[in-house]
């Protein structure tokens, strides 16, 4: 079996490549699905979603990793392969399929106490989406990045371009704009440091 692996970010397809192919969707649904159907292409048999998660269960700090046994995607559910998911970790819990980031500590906590979700990111439902509709096993391996309790920097949210790198540009220009934000700024990229550092350890570990 081929394993074909969607990121968000260019940094996290780097920390993938031992698992499979890998292609990077820019942290956009709309990416996601063209990653994913590109993977397919190349004749990849099963689907990953793999990188980082807003947290939404409180009690995750960052690093935390979760191999769901569901993905949550509006009213639909879809489950992940027990046999992938297993060469990955302990399955369990629901994550949840975002269609934009939830980027205030008050909409993790609406959408944990909506959903019961453990975290959210916006590469997972789509691939659960397009494995579906092939009759693809998928999974997905994911860190907690920005846990429940934190707000993200202004910077965070325009960091990304659309194929999965960060602008540095962009950043500067929201520091400039949002100087007071520095702290926070600070504050996530230890946390991305510590989900970084978990998931190249489960990788080496798969």
């Amino acid at each position: 079996m081929t394993l074909g692996i969607v990121t968000g970010l260019i940094a996290e397809a780097r920390l993938a490549r031992p698992l499979g192919l890998v292609r990077a969707g820019g942290g956009l649904p709309e990416g996601a699905v063209a990653a994913a159907e590109w993977l397919i292409e190349q004749g990849v048999d099963e689907l990953l979603s793999f990188g980082f998660a807003g947290g939404l269960d409180p009690v995750l700090a960052p690093g935390a990793i979760i191999v769901p046994e569901a993905v949550l995607d509006g009213d639909l559910v879809y489950a992940t392969a027990p046999y992938l998911s297993a060469s990955l970790g302990l399955r369990g819990g629901t994550l949840l399929a975002g269609t934009t980031v939830a980027a205030t500590a008050a909409e993790k906590a609406r959408l944990f106490a909506r959903t019961g979700a453990l975290a959210i990111d916006l590469e997972t439902g789509p691939v659960a989406r397009v494995a579906a509709r092939h009759g693809m096993p998928f999974a997905a391996l994911r860190a907690i990045c920005d846990p429940a309790g934190r707000n993200l920097p202004p910077a965070a949210l325009v960091a990304l371009d659309r194929q999965g790198a960060i602008g540095i540009l962009r950043v500067l220009a929201s520091l400039a704009s949002h100087p007071a934000q520095i702290r926070s700024l600070i504050a996530l990229g230890r946390d991305a440091t510590a989900a970084r550092a978990a998931l190249r350890q489960r990788v080496r570990g798969a």
